[in-house]
């Protein structure tokens, strides 16, 4: 059982995840029982499909998708064994397709892949409308099998430490210290540290971050408002990461995402400042193409998808609306060339599709697994969400 994904030079500007793309056409061939079938699939432009579609179909202009059956002799590429034929995806059709449906571009080549292999096998849509309509439903039927299947690059887990501090304010003592429990969460297998420094100071404080700096042996991020006087520190001390996030003095805990339309001036100005030092920049946003595009024109580096309104849904069908809202933009944010975080109420119940998701580098998770040590302890809380993570 065999993919073979070519692309064209010609598509080069494109941000295509062409390890995605290739499991789903191995995992599609598992579905089908074709565990012997080899198949290669070319994805190109418009004015390459346009060229074989007049050749062949003897149409003008582009298609989004020409599958070539091995058995018919019409194939020009070279033919392996056990091979069922040829799938030729023009990329650029298939993108302002994806755009007129409101999905994503690689949501889109996914259902031309299985479209193609269908026709690979002997299915036709144009032979009656019954078939139309049985091929159409299997199309669907294998389409949701494939996105129940397990993400096989697994995201890191970073631990948000912020929670040991505010109890440790709570005394206005030195117990219990957040710069241990860094080093606990690491030992336990976290992949990284997120700590978030306010502006009012009420749970981590300075010489938390000047030590956790010369401590965490993994990666540290530094969550901060840009303020000024934080940014000063971020430049002196250079944590691995820093994320940008809104602050309000009375909130709990931070209730949206960052406005990075209506801050663009400024964030770009630290952004710049950050750059020189080299920390690359994430900005923590609400799930929304606008601020997708805002974080691209301002030089962010990352993007962290605020998963607070998924978390807090009341209800199955608000909650799935919230989470095809994360998977959406995550992927727009990936195919615009950020690289994609997530963060904020996750816990042990609602974590798991979230980390299953494709494009997504990195959960920041701190409440739920601070909460849970208080009963089982730090080292067994992060290794229970880890295990969550690592199962996506």
């Amino acid at each position: 059982m065999a993919i073979h994904c070519r692309f064209s030079p010609t598509i080069s500007h494109l941000s295509l995840n062409r390890h995605l793309l290739q499991q789903r056409g191995e995992q599609l061939l598992f579905l089908l029982e074709r565990h012997d079938a080899e198949v290669s699939i070319v994805f190109l432009d418009d004015a390459e499909m346009t060229a074989y579609n007049e050749q062949y179909r003897h149409k003008q202009g582009p298609t989004n998708v020409l599958s070539f059956p091995a058995m018919d002799g019409k194939s020009d590429f070279p033919s392996p064994g056990n091979e069922l034929g040829d799938i030729l995806i023009s990329v650029e059709t298939a993108r302002r397709e994806a755009a007129n449906q409101g999905h994503s571009l690689h949501h889109r080549l996914v259902e031309l892949i299985i479209h193609g292999m269908l026709h690979l096998i002997g299915y036709d849509h144009e032979r009656s409308e019954e078939e139309a309509v049985r091929m159409w439903d299997f199309e669907k039927e294998l389409f949701k099998q494939l996105h129940s299947q397990r993400r096989t690059a697994m995201p890191f887990l970073a631990i948000n430490v912020d929670h040991v501090a505010t109890i440790r304010q709570a005394r206005g003592g030195v117990e219990p210290d957040p710069v241990l429990a860094a080093g606990i969460c690491e030992l336990a297998g976290a992949e990284g540290i997120v700590v978030h420094l306010r502006e009012d100071r009420r749970h981590i404080q300075d010489r938390d971050v000047r030590l956790l700096r010369q401590t965490v042996k993994t990666k540290l991020n530094l969550e901060m408002a840009n303020a000024p006087e934080i940014v000063d520190l971020a430049l002196e001390i250079v944590p691995d990461m820093i994320t940008l996030v809104p602050e309000k003095r009375k909130e709990l805990t931070t209730e949206g995402g960052l406005d990075v339309i209506a801050n663009a001036k400024k964030l770009t100005k630290t952004i710049n400042k950050m750059r020189k030092v080299g920390i690359p920049v994430s900005l923590f946003i609400d799930p929304n193409a606008d601020q997708v595009q805002a974080a691209i024109d301002v030089g962010a580096t990352f993007v962290e998808l605020h998963t607070g309104r998924y978390c807090e849904a009341k209800n199955w069908e608000v909650q799935e609306q919230e989470f095809h809202l994360i998977e959406q933009t995550s992927e727009l944010a990936y195919e615009s060339g950020l690289r994609v975080n997530a963060g904020h109420g996750l816990d042990y119940r609602n974590t798991h599709p979230i980390a299953a998701l494709p494009f997504i580098e990195e959960l920041s998770i701190g409440h739920a697994v601070i909460s849970r040590a208080v009963l089982v302890g730090l080292d067994q809380a992060v290794r229970e969400m880890l295990k969550i993570v690592r199962e996506g």
